[in-house]
């Protein structure tokens, strides 16, 4: 068993704290950045645009995270307390949200200089589990989406939350929806799917849901919600629509002309 008593504040300059989570998506960010003009875009065009492409990404990321977060899992909280949506420094980011904000993002981008959004969109699904990775990394060490009880010799003691032993549900999701999607989708980048835009997408799509439905069986369900049709939880059912999304776009762009 491993002893969970990591401090979420990696360092403070002043009075200003510097967190964990917030370091995450910055290095996401920039290492996702990187990848995508050192390693993935090949056209000089795309390339230019690219930086400008960010300022709209982290926007989508960050408006569509905690937006989601309100709208599925705490609409009540927030009705009540709407002002409190915009402190995003006191937690609370929805992945599924965050996703919908960078698909609409990438929508309002590639409108303005009339290129096909999937080429965006293809960039970040194979960018976007580096920023995963870390993102699930630092919410081990905030003890939060802690997982369900076990007995197991990796279990984990969150001491911040209580004294059950756990599974460490989000080094299971950093495995699965950081390291392993990433190289999977780097194999179909080699098969040149990137010239086929939005098959990279809808694969992103279908593997990070079923990476995440199946880890969702050992995270414990948020508190305020609990369980719901068919003992699943919130995340999951919003994985099997994503799962059916991602499917059905696989299809349609596997069979264009």
């Amino acid at each position: 068993m491993f002893i969970n008593n990591f401090d979420p504040i990696a360092f403070q300059i002043l009075s200003l704290e510097i967190r964990w989570y917030s370091l995450a998506y910055i290095i996401g960010i920039i290492l996702g950045w990187t990848y995508c003009k050192k390693k993935l875009i090949k056209d000089q065009h795309i390339l230019n645009l690219f930086d400008d492409f960010i300022t709209y990404l982290i926007v989508g990321v960050i408006l569509g995270g905690r937006l989601g977060y309100a709208l599925f899992y705490n609409l009540k909280y927030y009705l009540e307390n709407p002002f409190e949506i915009l402190m995003v420094w006191n937690g609370g980011m929805s992945f599924h949200g965050g996703l919908i904000g960078v698909i609409i993002a990438s929508r309002l981008f590639s409108n303005k200089h009339n290129i096909n959004q999937f080429i965006f969109l293809d960039l970040v699904a194979l960018s976007a589990p580096i920023g995963i990775f870390f993102g699930r990394v630092a919410n081990f060490i905030n003890s939060e989406l802690i997982g369900r009880a076990t007995d197991l010799p990796w279990s984990v003691q969150f001491i911040l939350i209580d004294n059950i032993k756990r599974h460490p549900s989000q080094l299971y999701e950093a495995f699965f929806e950081g390291i392993i999607l990433f190289f999977l989708l780097r194999y179909f980048f080699t098969k040149n799917y990137l010239e086929s835009p939005g098959k990279i997408s809808a694969l992103f799509l279908v593997f990070y849901s079923l990476f995440r439905f199946l880890a969702e069986f050992f995270r414990a369900p948020d508190s305020q919600i609990g369980y719901l049709i068919l003992n699943l939880t919130l995340g999951q059912l919003i994985s099997v629509l994503f799962l059916v999304a991602g499917t059905l776009l696989f299809y349609l762009k596997n069979n264009e002309k």
